[in-house]
């Protein structure tokens, strides 16, 4: 298996390979969110026996979720061999409930299925992401969840603004090219996703994760990269 796909714009075995600290947290930059959030959601919803967390990067949230509830069993998996074998690395020093594995979207065939199934940030990189989307949801257990975290048009269109018109960014360090490099897919509209694409790919409708927790303070962030989880 590869470390990256043919459609990923950005090779993740080197980015990881070479990242400094602010390169790893452009490219987590909402984990800590997520980790308060799931909180809220296994509260409501109930702490799931396994979860999957896909793409993991350097497995911020599948380490949190590993050591704050020990009965989970977690396995993050991601394309890239080099930030798996610091993953793995760390887990034996630190963390017993917690493994890593390759996986390469758009395609996800685990050997087991999961009550839990989360996908954060990772969609905008793959260019089939209706497709990613039906993998992750058949890996998800009966009664279990599907947690998606993606892009849409709105974010599209707002960053579109921003890579034609930098100064209007209020990061003045913003580089238009990087950035319109790294996001290629969303910006060219392959891998935004709505409600209503995803309920084409499986059948189902998306739910909001604001039924039940509130909104971190950046509200409208979450109108451009909606949080959802669907039910199998």
């Amino acid at each position: 298996m590869t470390d990256t796909t043919a459609d990923e714009p950005i090779d993740w075995n080197r980015f990881w390979s070479e990242a400094d600290c602010a390169d790893r947290a452009s490219a987590t930059p909402s984990t800590h969110h997520v980790r308060g959030l799931l909180a809220d959601f296994f509260t409501a919803k109930g702490v799931p026996d396994s979860f999957a967390d896909v793409g993991c990067g350097p497995g911020v949230v599948t380490f949190h979720v590993a050591e704050c509830y020990p009965e989970v069993t977690a396995i993050g998996y991601d394309a890239a061999a080099s930030v798996l074998v610091e993953n793995r690395q760390q887990a034996a020093r630190e963390v017993e409930n917690v493994c890593f594995e390759s996986a390469v979207l758009p395609n996800f065939e685990p050997d087991r299925q999961f009550d839990l199934v989360l996908c954060f940030g990772t969609l905008a990189y793959v260019a089939a992401s209706k497709c990613a989307l039906r993998h992750l949801y058949d890996a998800v257990a009966p009664d279990g969840q599907l947690v998606v975290g993606y892009l849409n048009q709105r974010w599209q269109t707002h960053h579109q603004r921003l890579v034609d018109s930098p100064e209007r960014h209020p990061n003045p360090e913003f580089e238009p090219e990087r950035f319109e490099e790294r996001f290629q897919l969303v910006l060219a509209g392959e891998s935004t996703l709505s409600y209503r694409q995803i309920h084409d790919a499986l059948g189902t409708w998306p739910r909001s994760f604001w039924e039940f927790t509130d909104k971190p303070a950046e509200r409208w962030a979450w109108h451009h990269a909606p949080l959802v989880w669907i039910p199998k």
